[in-house]
């Protein structure tokens, strides 16, 4: 399949309707310092383009449980929207066999795409993990040596936040396990071949630790490989 050459890869980042997403700086200050260049995708917002390099699903509202066979929490919040938005998005980038990067929700995204399962809601269920709304880190996550991940980021015990009130239960098809806290609760995720990445944690916030910034590192290696693999296909 041959694709029209950008100076720059170009990255989907999809989020809420917001009009100022904290997190969208925050992935696109990550992607630019690894020459990345950014497009924000909301449902009422910029279409997804139809050429793309690479997506990065961000963090946000809960995924609708229906999505997973589950029912609704009275302490979550859905978007439906940006649920059917962001399925789109990651069906057309596995078509194409893009990288991806999922970001706590996009995690959980991801997961639910490849017709895994959820949490709704791990808060009662919290043992020694804390569940705190802060952007720096409050808890400690073991990487698998012999992952993508791991390969990526070092040390393998991360400081990482934690933000999230939901995790993965049930695994997707074709997705692996790289990393859980202190309570067991599966904090990365991605497939056995291919760079699709899911993080629970948010490592758009920790641009001063060289483990996060290397997450976006392998990343955008994953995408300028397999953007010059089809550019010359």
């Amino acid at each position: 399949m041959t694709r029209i050459n950008h100076s720059s890869p170009l990255i989907v980042v999809t989020g809420p309707n917001k009009r100022w997403p904290i997190g969208w700086w925050a992935i696109r200050f990550m992607l630019w310092l690894n020459n990345m260049k950014a497009i924000y995708c909301a449902p009422n917002g910029h279409p997804i383009p139809e050429q793309f390099d690479g997506v990065v699903i961000s963090g946000g509202d809960d995924i609708h449980p229906q999505l997973y066979g589950d029912v609704e929490n009275a302490r979550s919040r859905y978007d439906p929207e940006r649920d059917e938005l962001e399925i789109k998005v990651l069906k057309k980038a596995l078509r194409d066999q893009l990288p991806i990067l999922g970001i706590c929700r996009g995690s959980q995204l991801l997961n639910i795409v490849a017709k895994g399962s959820l949490y709704s809601d791990i808060r009662p269920m919290r043992k020694l993990t804390p569940n705190q709304y802060v952007p720096w880190p409050v808890k400690e996550v073991k990487v698998t040596n012999d992952s993508q991940l791991g390969q990526c980021v070092a040390p393998k015990v991360l400081a990482v936040n934690s933000l999230h009130h939901q995790a993965i239960k049930n695994l997707g098809d074709d997705l692996v396990v790289t990393a859980r806290d202190a309570d067991g609760f599966i904090q990365a995720i991605e497939h056995r071949d291919k760079f699709i990445v899911g993080v629970q944690w948010h490592p758009e916030y920790l641009p001063y630790l060289a483990s996060q910034r290397n997450i976006f590192r392998c990343f955008s290696q994953a995408v300028k490989r397999v953007k010059s693999s089809l550019e010359n296909s």
